[in-house]
């Protein structure tokens, strides 16, 4: 074990910019573990995720020692939002992904090791909904489900649960001619032994790479929909949702176009992060469990 965990270390050491991506999601692990100290929610909130309102005016205000990021447009707490945002990011995020993950490993194990007919079937429907960009067809199912932040989860997992598929059949279509799968159905191995005990853990590395760069590809998926309208109802907290506050902003107000800046900048650069501490993690993870890495 102590070997093992100098060796993933001095992987490490050779690409500072992994360890960046491992210190920027402990940050925002961090804060969203904190969040219930971090911003406090109201005493009588209903719902710790509604974003505390002071008022209705549409002209935000600038951060200040009572709003540490400023408030947006009907005079949402930003600094709450993002807060508590960063738990809807990975709520969301991580969601998608495992239920993504399990899905990919059916239809993926079931492809490539029995081929034929099976094969055939679940691959063309992959297919089809490889077919469509990811985004768009995002939009549709979620104008035909409703808008809402579990219907958002559900429509970001129909349309990403073909890559992990898709990578997962190449592998086992590999690992399913090896030898020492040949020897374990020889031995009189059931499909069952032979896929989750042969199969599955010499081919899980790259899915797991994938999971982890797919985590900020969610997030702006989800926060591309939310900014849409089709997310989060007003006054949740979501990154998208404040992005899509400031829209009125985007471009500056008729006087200064930098006098609301901080409603476009914080969530946009908080998202911003969050992806690039999972792509960087995802790098991480590849020099760590492909066996080609030197």
């Amino acid at each position: 074990m102590n070997e093992r965990l100098l060796a993933i270390a001095k992987k490490l050491r050779k690409k500072p910019m992994s360890l960046l991506g491992l210190g920027l999601i402990l940050f925002f692990g961090l804060a969203a573990a904190l969040a219930p100290v971090l911003a406090p929610p109201p005493p009588n909130a209903r719902d710790a995720y509604i974003i505390p309102q002071e008022g209705y005016s549409p002209d935000p205000v600038r951060p200040s020692a009572k709003h540490w990021f400023g408030t947006t447009e009907q005079q949402y707490d930003l600094y709450y939002g993002m807060i508590w945002g960063t738990r809807t990011a990975f709520k969301v995020a991580l969601s998608v992904v495992l239920v993504s993950l399990l899905i990919g490993i059916v239809v993926g194990s079931l492809s490539g090791f029995y081929g034929g007919w099976v094969d055939e079937v679940l691959m063309r429907f992959t297919d089809v909904v490889l077919a469509f960009p990811d985004i768009v067809l995002a939009v549709v199912i979620v104008a035909v489900l409703g808008p809402g932040l579990f219907k958002v989860m559900i429509s970001v997992t129909l349309v990403s649960w073909p890559q992990y598929a898709r990578l997962l059949r190449g592998d086992v279509l590999a690992i399913k001619e090896r030898e020492f799968v040949l020897a374990a159905r020889a031995l009189g191995a059931s499909d069952t032994r032979i896929l989750s005990l042969h199969i599955l853990p010499n081919c899980i590395y790259p899915l797991l790479v994938l999971a982890s760069l797919s985590m900020g590809r969610i997030v702006i998926t989800a926060a591309a929909l939310s900014f849409l309208g089709l997310g989060a109802p007003l006054g949740y907290a979501d990154w998208g949702q404040l992005i899509s506050l400031s829209r009125n902003w985007i471009l500056g107000s008729s006087g200064n176009a930098f006098e609301y800046w901080h409603t476009v900048f914080i969530p946009g650069f908080t998202i911003f992060l969050f992806v690039l501490g999972w792509n960087l993690l995802g790098d991480a993870l590849r020099d760590i469990l492909d066996p080609r890495q030197k």
